[in-house]
């Protein structure tokens, strides 16, 4: 079974548009485990606009399955993630004024830098996954890092499925896939997953060891309850 991983960001967003403390990460964290969840997911940025740093720490010894946390390797993050030592650190290229992830890693031009990053967090027993685009040579890039797994950038595959491409929107994410299969890169994927397209992507993408599902799972919920949509994703990736 692919694990689900719930990136509670939105979820601080809305705490923050009104001060005060609702919603409950620590609390929110704590029911979405029981629900069924089988891992966190949070993507602090530097100007802090929903998840802060110190929800990293109040975080820490709260979560109890798989603690993810994603992004930029400034200092201040590695710095955060050492802190922490969470289950998986996942590296993301986003700028700080970016909205959302927008493009994965150029593993080869960056190389050494992800090489320098990757050994101090391994040298921490904390697992590393680099984020990326369905390219095959961005795959064998990652895999000459030294990182343990990948996170394949869905937004394309979302926008294309929606459109009825199925075919075509998966085929660069199989073969992505099949070479990080080939190259022992473990397997996760995210951004722009919802209900309607997890269970083809998952179907079509061998060894999928984990999706991090934040923004889309937020919004279902809205409609159909938190505890519903978590189990809904949980049918869809057995």
């Amino acid at each position: 079974m692919t694990k689900l991983s719930v990136n509670i960001n939105k979820l601080a967003t809305l705490r923050n548009s009104r001060g005060g403390n609702m919603p409950n990460l620590v609390k929110s964290a704590k029911d979405i485990e029981s629900f069924g969840a089988q891992g966190i997911t949070i993507h602090p940025r530097p100007d802090e606009r929903h998840i802060r740093y110190q929800d990293a720490y109040d975080l820490k010894n709260v979560v109890t399955t798989e603690y993810n946390i994603e992004g930029n390797p400034i200092p201040k993050f590695i710095d955060l993630v050492l802190a922490i030592k969470p289950t998986q650190v996942t590296l993301v290229p986003d700028a700080e004024d970016a909205i959302t992830s927008n493009a994965g890693w150029n593993t080869v031009k960056h190389k050494d830098f992800l090489v320098d990053v990757i050994q101090t967090f391994k040298e921490n027993s904390i697992r590393t996954s680099i984020f990326v685009d369905p390219d095959v040579q961005m795959v064998e890039g990652a895999a000459e890092t030294g990182t343990d797994r990948i996170e394949l950038y869905t937004e394309s595959f979302a926008h294309d499925f929606a459109l009825g491409n199925k075919s075509e929107s998966i085929k660069p994410f199989a073969e992505a896939a099949k070479k990080a299969n080939e190259l022992g890169l473990g397997i996760n994927a995210g951004h722009d997953l919802n209900l309607d397209n997890i269970q083809f992507f998952k179907e079509n993408i061998p060894n999928l060891l984990e999706v991090s599902i934040g923004h889309a799972l937020i919004c279902e919920s809205i409609y159909l309850g938190l505890e519903n949509v978590i189990n809904m994703y949980l049918h869809r990736l057995t």
